[in-house]
């Protein structure tokens, strides 16, 4: 019975980690250490290493022999390289949702009238937030594990803050934009996937080539 506590645990602290990380807590290149999580928050070293061992996998932080684990110094590139491969499953989501989210959108409305009021008031981590809420329904309305599962592990949210807070990666309205893409479910647009697409990589970080 002990298996479920554990992998609450290693959730917590994954995001404790994750907010220190996009907070800037912890800077681009600076040291997180392992002990210090642990006794901060009264827990084994063992649950923080497998959140640590996580974060690496969504190449967050990295570790070196005798350097420690540190917060990557991620690069526009860097960030830009999950869009691609983003835009491609959610234009995969799109196809197949298509028909469940042309009779009934109820998913999306919540969070694009929340991106409303967040560009209104130009609240960027309600941006965030009501942003890829609407993308995770999105997939979610596909109603394949499989895709939701791949999607949620590239680590869309954190890399949405990332690219806002380090690279300034910010659009006008996020609200009309998703709003369009509802409106191109409900009138069951044939390029809906295609539209979908080009929404996601319009979204990415430009770096200087």
């Amino acid at each position: 019975m002990t298996a479920p506590v554990i992998h609450s645990l290693r959730e917590q602290i994954r995001e404790h980690i994750l907010e220190g990380i996009i907070s800037g807590r912890w800077q681009p290149g600076e040291r997180i250490v392992e002990r210090r999580i642990a006794t901060e928050l009264e827990v084994s070293q063992t649950p923080v290493r497998e959140a640590l061992r996580e974060l690496e996998s969504l190449r967050l932080i990295e570790s070196a022999p005798n350097k420690g684990v540190r917060v990557r110094n991620l690069t526009a590139a860097d960030l830009e390289e999950s869009y691609p491969v983003r835009a491609g499953l959610e234009a995969i989501a799109a196809e197949l949702a298509a028909e469940k989210l042309a009779e009934d959108c109820s998913a999306l409305e919540p969070h694009v009238a929340a991106l409303y009021e967040a560009d209104r008031v130009a609240d960027g981590t309600a941006q965030v937030r009501h942003t890829v809420a609407f993308h995770r329904e999105l997939v979610r309305a596909a109603g394949n594990s499989v895709l939701l599962h791949t999607w949620e592990g590239l680590g869309i949210e954190v890399f949405t803050a990332l690219s806002i807070r380090w690279l300034g990666t910010v659009q006008q309205s996020y609200a009309e934009e998703h709003d369009e893409l509802v409106a191109a479910f409900r009138r069951q647009d044939p390029r809906i996937a295609d539209i979908v697409k080009a929404h996601v990589l319009g979204c990415a970080p430009r770096h200087e080539s």
